[in-house]
């Protein structure tokens, strides 16, 4: 079993075009209540047919970059003014708040493994170091596993 702590998580990231926004009359509050307007669900009532009846229920959850740039922030004579006209939307990290570091070379993702009760001690371990060398070529570029502490030695 393995324990995990750290890594990266992602999320999106609106980087919005200040001569575009001023250009458009569009403020950052407008783009955020657009944002936070565009992505909930909504209760309905119910709608009846012969002896049935249906809940109607609105679900509005953003699922991925289009979705977002399709955001209408305001309408002119009928035409569209989109989020993806006046920024740009894209998978970005986190911002970082680490709480491991390795050497003094920036933050880590750490993982301990457990030793469950009854189990050998050196099993473990190499099981471990066996599972290590079968992930090690999958990682994302640049990302490696590297022991920090090893009973076995």
């Amino acid at each position: 079993e393995v324990a995990s702590v750290g890594g990266f998580v992602k999320q999106y990231s609106i980087v919005v075009d200040p001569s575009r926004l001023k250009a458009q009359g569009i403020t950052i509050g407008e783009i955020s209540d657009a944002v936070k307007s565009s992505n909930m669900d909504v209760g309905g009532r119910t709608i009846e047919l012969s002896e049935f009846e249906f809940m109607v229920r609105g679900r509005g959850y953003l699922k991925g970059v289009a979705d977002i740039e399709n955001i209408v922030l305001k309408t002119d004579r009928g035409v569209p003014l989109r989020l993806g006209d006046v920024a740009r939307v894209e998978i970005s990290p986190d911002e970082r708040r680490g709480i491991a570091e390795l050497n003094g070379e920036g933050e880590v993702a750490s993982g301990i493994v457990l030793q469950r009760f009854g189990a050998n001690a050196l099993t473990v371990i190499e099981n471990a170091k066996e599972k290590i060398a079968e992930i090690s070529g999958s990682l994302p570029e640049g990302a490696e596993i590297i022991p920090v502490y090893d009973r076995s030695k």
